[in-house]
Parts: C-alpha cells; sequence; structure tokens
C-alpha cells in the first residue's frame, strides 16, 4: 500500500464504480485538498489493483462532528478480489486516519458492500437510497483513535574513552 498522486487512482475508479463516466470525470470534490490521500495497492508491475480516496469532509449526518474523514473511491481490480487487497486498503485507510488525529470516519457504501465495511467496524446509519447510475447506497460511520505518539529513538552514547 502506498500513498499516490490522485491521477493514478482514476482508470481504476472509472472502470469499476464510474463505468458511464469518462476517466477525466471521476474526481471527487476536497480530492486534491491538503488533507487528502490516495491510497493504493500497486501489483508487481506497477499497476494500480486496489484504490481508496480520504478526504476532510463534514458528515452530513453529524455536523457537529468537525474532525470528520469521508472515504471515497474505494475500489479493487476484479482480478484481484477475494485476495484481501480491500481488507488492506481499508486498513490502511484506518492507520491514515489514526496518525492524522483519529476522529468519524464515514463514507456511502454500496450495499453489496456493506458487509465489508461491517466487518471493519462501520455500522449503517439511516436508510439506503438509490444512487442515479450507481445503485443503492447506505451511510456508515465509524469512530477511529488517534494514534499513539511514536517517540523517537533516543541516541545512548557509547562508553568513555
Amino acid at each position: 500500500m502506498e500513498l499516490v498522486a490522485p491521477e493514478a487512482t482514476y482508470p481504476l475508479r472509472q472502470r469499476v464504480l464510474r463505468p458511464h463516466q469518462r476517466v477525466t470525470e471521476v474526481r471527487v470534490p476536497g480530492e486534491d485538498g491538503r488533507d487528502a490521500a490516495h491510497i493504493a495497492a500497486v501489483d508487481a508491475n506497477g499497476d494500480v489493483v486496489g484504490t481508496a480516496v480520504l478526504v476532510r469532509e463534514m458528515c452530513p449526518l453529524l455536523p457537529e462532528r468537525n474532525l470528520a474523514w469521508r472515504l471515497r473511491g474505494m475500489a479493487t481490480d476484479e482480478r484481484w478480489r477475494g485476495r484481501g487487497v480491500g481488507g488492506l486498503l481499508l486498513r490502511r485507510v484506518v492507520q491514515h486516519v489514526a496518525a492524522h488525529g483519529g476522529g468519524l470516519l464515514w463514507c456511502h457504501a454500496r450495499l453489496p458492500a456493506q458487509a465489508f465495511y461491517g466487518r471493519a467496524g462501520f455500522v449503517p446509519v439511516g436508510e439506503p437510497w438509490e444512487e442515479p447510475q450507481i445503485g443503492p447506497h447506505v451511510a456508515m460511520l465509524r469512530e477511529v483513535a488517534p494514534a499513539e505518539p511514536v517517540e523517537a529513538p533516543i541516541d545512548v552514547p557509547g562508553p568513555a574513552e
């Protein structure tokens, strides 16, 4: 898993999530923001086979929560499904949020992926709805604790000569 430029994720996101759009149309609001992160699983050939996008965005279901992260653009190449790529991506997403102070992590999950997100600690909130040209979705949330600070190693001086 690695952080990549947004453009590296567009072809996979278009193919898997939004085949009705052109590659240049899959960009979402906030993904060019200072706090945005594009996480990718890359195969041995350097091809992006899984992706997740994190943006800072208030959750409309909990507007009082000012420290919120939205997960978007979560996709795994069809040939790589069932191999744990999605789970590893989601774990890396949670690690990223934790390393940046933790807080509320939310998404609009496609209904067929609801159990996947549920296994990662997300809970559905509200009723499902139909997203035009994409399909049924449900809002899902989870809390992420801030990561424990890692102390810098202490240089121990060698013996006096």
